[in-house]
């Protein structure tokens, strides 16, 4: 008896031994589950790349369930269909969308057949109802229609058995998408099984969290979406704003961007440590962008000042209109004083003649002038000090308007005509130049993100200069950044080369490279940066793409 007693209790022990052992392991497996969940959750919260996201998606979802393919779609509510977005099969090597860089070339899902809700495709079927589908063996299954996955199969060599198809859903409970996985294995002989009801709860779960990150990240992305659209369309309304600048910003843009990355590239000289992370590129990309935002506040008459007389027209017009009204009266009054003088019967032709001949030159006087006046309100040459004199000389003539005699030239229109170089006073250069101060202004408003905090800085410092002279707050070299640097020299290059310029011809390269190498002895512009846009090309693959044939004259 005290044997067999022995016995029992032997056996007793034994099995509570195995269960709290199997208690122990199943803990332990929820436990990794859990883990693998949480861990899953961060990742996915954490991954702000939608193609990255969708992949890592399919990736722990084929993982959880030991699945061997795997396909997510994501829900099109305007076209009615279900989108392939990743494709994979592991024994067919088959990677499709997310990060392979192979498109998807699989037809979307419809959701609806001639008016009719589309409940054939199991897909389509699961993003209607939001129910989940576990079926053991899609050869065997019936209610829906795998001509599809026959079809791949007969083409490929593969076998589709069982399948898992699982809506996702946000946070308000609504479908966004479709997962599907195909072909459970086995961990213990790696068969084909159908896919367990525990792999179901877990696929669930991992769909669920899926969603949201996924929603998050759509926001997100629609979010950039939407300000670099804004962004855009401001450059653009300002580019319109004149109709000599268009593509000014982007082509300033692009040039920015292709000479950060040169700067990433190079790996010798005194760029070799300087390095943009992509959060820094994206920035600088920003400002390139908002640049010029503060012309927004420029007139456009002092922006698009081609002559030196012009305001919103050539004033040149209303110059000529004295200049004529003066010749007229020269010949009104020398004939005036012809007859008041000539007594009846008493003409003299030879008078006659010498009248004619003062008339002419007087009035070919005053077109000499004019032609001088007209010359002079171009940009086109340096006026040197004989000129001013003779400027001087013609605004002291007078006509008479209304009884009063009025100088030819009105001293604002001689100040302007005075203009040494260029078409802009003092005064108007500086209404110019205030932009990239109102640039930073307006900017400074913005609630940029963290990674963005510099963009009012790099965008308001495109025409500081290395020794201090430049504007809007005069920064010298230990103050100006590197990305302001490259905007600067992107900038100055752009507008020396432009072929859409009212006040000046289009520039040479060869003509425009003197120009910036003299900028880098002056100390104006940064000589490394410089040496590296030469050095890489850039201004050859700028000229090619930006510049009439006749203005590259560099090999």
């Amino acid at each position: 008896m005290k044997q067999r007693k022995y016995s029992t209790d032997d056996q007793i022990n034994t099995l509570l031994n195995r269960v709290v052992e199997e208690v122990k392991e199943f803990a332990e497996a929820q436990f990794q589950r859990i883990q693998s969940l949480t861990r899953i959750g961060i990742a996915l919260s954490a991954e702000k790349d939608i193609n990255r996201l969708l992949e890592l998606i399919v990736d722990e979802a084929m993982k959880f369930s030991n699945a061997d393919a795997g396909t997510l779609y994501t829900l099109d509510e305007e076209a009615k269909c279900l989108r392939f977005e990743i494709l994979k099969n592991l024994t067919l090597k088959t990677h499709m969308g997310g990060t392979s860089g192979i498109e998807v070339t699989l037809p979307p899902v419809p959701l609806e057949i001639n008016g009719e809700k589309n409940f054939s495709n199991v897909s389509s079927y699961v993003a209607l109802t939001g129910k989940i589908v576990n079926i053991p063996d899609v050869y065997e299954a019936e209610g829906f229609d795998f001509t599809g996955p026959k079809k791949y199969d007969a083409q490929t060599g593969y076998r589709s058995r069982s399948m898992l198809v699982v809506p996702m859903m946000d946070h308000n409970n609504e479908i966004i998408g479709v997962l599907q996985l195909l072909n459970s294995r086995s961990p213990e002989n790696g068969e084909i099984v159908a896919f367990s009801r525990e792999y179901e709860q877990l696929i669930i779960s991992l769909a669920s969290q899926a969603a949201v990150a996924l929603e998050n990240a759509q926001l997100i992305q629609s979010l950039k979406d939407l300000f670099e659209a804004f962004i855009k369309s401001i450059a653009t309304a300002i580019d319109e704003k004149s109709p000599y600048t268009g593509g000014h910003i982007r082509r300033v843009t692009e040039l920015t961007m292709d000479l950060a990355r040169a700067v990433n590239e190079t790996r010798e000289g005194p760029l070799a440590q300087a390095r943009f992370t992509e959060d820094e590129l994206e920035e600088l990309r920003i400002a390139a962008w908002m640049h010029d935002v503060g012309k927004i506040t420029t007139p456009e008459y002092v922006v698009d000042k081609s002559r030196k007389l012009e305001t919103i027209f050539d004033r040149i017009e209303l110059v000529k209109t004295r200049f004529e009204l003066a010749k007229q009266q020269i010949r009104l009054k020398m004939l005036e004083s012809q007859l008041y003088q000539q007594q009846p019967g008493e003409a003299s032709t030879s008078n006659q003649k010498q009248l004619e001949a003062e008339i002419q030159r007087r009035c070919k006087e005053l077109d000499d002038d004019f032609a001088f006046l007209e010359k002079c309100n171009k940009a086109e040459e340096y006026l040197e000090d004989s000129a001013l004199q003779r400027l001087k000389e013609i605004a002291a003539k007078q006509v008479e308007i209304n009884g009063h005699m009025v100088p030819l030239l009105t001293e604002e229109e001689l100040k302007n005509l005075s203009i040494r170089k260029g078409t802009l006073t003092e005064e108007e250069r500086k209404i110019i130049e205030n932009h990239a101060l109102m640039s930073y202004k307006i900017l400074q408003q913005l609630p940029f993100p963290k990674k963005l905090s510099h963009v009012p800085e790099y965008a308001g410092g495109h025409h500081e200069k290395l020794d201090g002279t430049g504007y809007p707050f005069g920064l010298t070299a230990e103050k100006l950044p590197l990305q302001a640097r490259i905007m600067a020299l992107a900038d100055v290059f752009e507008a020396l080369t432009a072929k859409d310029r009212p006040y000046k011809d289009p520039m040479k390269l060869s003509t425009a490279i003197q120009i910036l190498e003299k900028m880098t002895h002056a100390n104006h512009i940064d000589p490394d940066l410089y040496e590296l846009f030469i050095k890489k090309g850039l201004h050859l693959k700028y000229a090619q793409k930006e510049l009439y044939p006749e203005q590259i004259d560099l090999d």
